[in-house]
Formats: C-alpha cells, structure tokens, sequence
C-alpha cells in the first residue's frame, strides 16, 4: 500500500493525517469544520483513498491557519505516499457536475507545485464557511504535495455545489493520475527520468 502518516504541530495547529492512496474511500474526519470534513469526504470517497483526518487549530480567530495547514500536511503526506512514481500515469482530469454547477479539474503528479485556480463563488460564504479558503486549501496542497493543478469552477449559481463539483472533481483527476500503468511498470513517467 501507498501510504503515509504525517503530523504538523504549529502554534497555530496541530494536524495529524494518515493516507493510503491504494484505498477504498473510508474516511475519518474531526477538523472543527463540518463544511470542509464534508469536502474532505468527496476527495475520500471520488478518489478511492482511505483518510483519517485530525486537526484542532486556532478556530476562535478563524478558520484560515487550520484549512491551509490541513492542506499543507495533505500535501506532505501526499507526496510521502506516491514515492519514487515510476509506473505512473502521472495526469489526471475530470468535469463533475452537481445540477446548474460543473467543475474541472487537471492535474499533473510533476514534482512542480503550481496552482491556477479560477472560480468566482456567488457567494462568499457557504454557512459559516468561507469560501476563500478554498484556494488556501489547494494552495498549500500543491506546496507540498508538489504537483500542477489546475481547478476551474465553469458554472454554478450555488456556492456550495461550486465547491463540492470542484473537490469531487480534485478526487477524481487524482485517482486517475494515481493509478499504475501497466504498460510502464518501473518506468519514470517523464522523458526527464525523474519527477
């Protein structure tokens, strides 16, 4: 199994994720942020990975520091996982729809971190959640994780079906790049011979 357990202990937060890339879609969450766990679970269960997910951050300032550093140590343990990446098929993609909302979601597993992230939400807050912080989210992901992605939100009058297209679709483009080709068993993905 593709695995890995990271902790990150901050003044701020204290985080701690496991992650099998090889999983199910089970999932455990307690952020303190019953929108982003909500989110979290449509990576688990589009993506086939197995997460466990425990943070407790400085939620009476706001939601800011904990979101980006969960992404953050997803990123890390993310990274930790995939190893070496020879075999794999390195790109994935998806369009998810949730009624009038479509999403799309590219991704290069390119030891490259870099985000364009084009979605303006209608609203700027789904409950108390703001949505703001679901670039953050991403942002710190792709840092650490090391991987290009690309996130475009196409339509929606809804914000929170534009965000859950967005993560269902993330879920889904990383289970295809993730997946090992047969035909490139031991190969380096790249005409660089490494990533």
């Amino acid at each position: 199994m593709r695995s890995a357990k990271v902790s990150r202990n901050t003044l701020e937060t204290q985080i701690t994720i496991e992650l099998a890339l090889d999983g199910s879609g089970k999932a455990k969450f307690d952020t303190g942020l019953p929108f982003l766990d909500h989110m979290l679970d449509q990576i688990a269960r589009h993506g086939l990975l197995d997460l466990n997910i425990q943070a407790k951050g400085d939620l009476h300032i706001d939601a800011h520091h904990t979101v980006e550093d969960i992404g953050i140590t997803l990123g890390q343990a993310f990274n930790q996982a995939v190893g070496d990446k020879k075999g794999l098929r390195r790109y994935g993609h998806a369009y998810i729809p949730l009624d009038e909302a479509l999403s799309r979601v590219v991704l290069d597993i390119s030891g490259r971190p870099g985000l364009v992230f084009n979605c303006e939400f209608v609203r700027g807050s789904v409950g108390e959640f703001d949505v703001d912080l679901i670039k953050e989210f991403f942002q710190g992901f792709v840092n650490h994780a090391l991987v290009t992605l690309h996130i475009d939100n196409l339509s929606g009058e809804n914000a929170h079906h534009q965000a859950e297209t967005i993560f269902k679709a993330f879920g889904r483009a990383l289970r295809m790049a993730l997946e090992l080709d047969p035909r490139m068993v031991g190969v380096m993905p790249s005409t660089k011979g490494t990533l």
